[in-house]
C-alpha cells in the first residue's frame, strides 16, 4: 500500500481502458449505421441544423486527405500509438485528467484502426457546417467530413495542450 498522499489522484490503468472501449464501440456503432443508412456523395443531411449534419463519405488517409492512399501503413501506426498508450497507462497509471485525456486519444486511434485494418478506408460521417465557416474563412476549404474517433483524438490533443499549461500543485511545475 502506497503512502504517497498523491497516488490516490492516479486512475487504475483498467478505467482509461474501459472509457477507450466505450468510445471505439460507439464509433463503430456510428459508422455502421452510417453506411446502412447513409449514401456516398449525397448532399448532407441537418441532424442539428447550422451545426451538424450526416454526410457518408470515406478517407483512405489522415485528416484533410493528408497521406491519401496510405490507409495499412496508417492503420499500424494508429494501432501502434492507440495499444502503446494503453499499455503505458497500466504500466505507469497517471493523474485522473492525463489518464482520461490519453484514453481519448486511445481510442480515436484505435477506432480508426479497426476501419483501415477491415475496410482498407475510415467511414466519415459527421458534417460541422459551422466549422466550414471558420475554414472557408481561413481559405482552407470545408472543414473535412470526420468520426468519433477524429473527434476523441482532436478532442484530447486539445484537452492535453492545456493540461500541459496547468501547474502540477504538488511541485509548481507543468505537468
Amino acid at each position: 500500500m502506497s503512502t504517497d498522499p498523491f497516488q490516490r489522484r492516479r486512475l487504475p490503468g483498467w478505467i482509461p481502458l474501459l472509457l477507450a472501449v466505450l468510445l471505439v464501440g460507439a464509433d463503430q456503432a456510428l459508422k455502421a449505421w452510417a453506411r446502412t443508412h447513409l449514401t456516398y456523395g449525397e448532399a448532407p443531411i441537418p441532424f442539428i441544423p447550422g451545426l451538424l449534419s450526416w454526410q457518408l463519405t470515406y478517407n483512405t488517409g489522415a485528416a484533410w486527405s493528408l497521406l491519401s492512399g496510405s490507409t495499412a501503413i496508417l492503420a499500424g501506426l494508429r494501432l501502434i500509438v492507440g495499444l502503446g498508450i494503453l499499455v503505458y497507462l497500466f504500466v505507469r497509471p497517471q493523474p485522473r485528467a492525463m489518464a482520461l485525456i490519453l484514453g481519448l486519444i486511445a481510442a480515436g486511434a484505435v477506432g480508426n484502426t479497426i476501419d483501415g485494418l477491415f475496410l482498407g478506408r475510415v467511414t466519415d460521417m459527421l458534417y460541422s457546417p459551422a466549422l466550414s465557416v471558420v475554414t472557408r474563412s481561413l481559405r482552407a476549404g470545408e472543414f473535412p467530413i470526420f468520426n468519433i474517433a477524429d473527434s476523441c483524438v482532436v478532442l484530447g490533443t486539445l484537452l492535453l495542450i492545456v493540461l500541459s499549461f496547468v501547474p502540477d500543485r504538488r511541485t509548481g511545475n507543468r505537468l
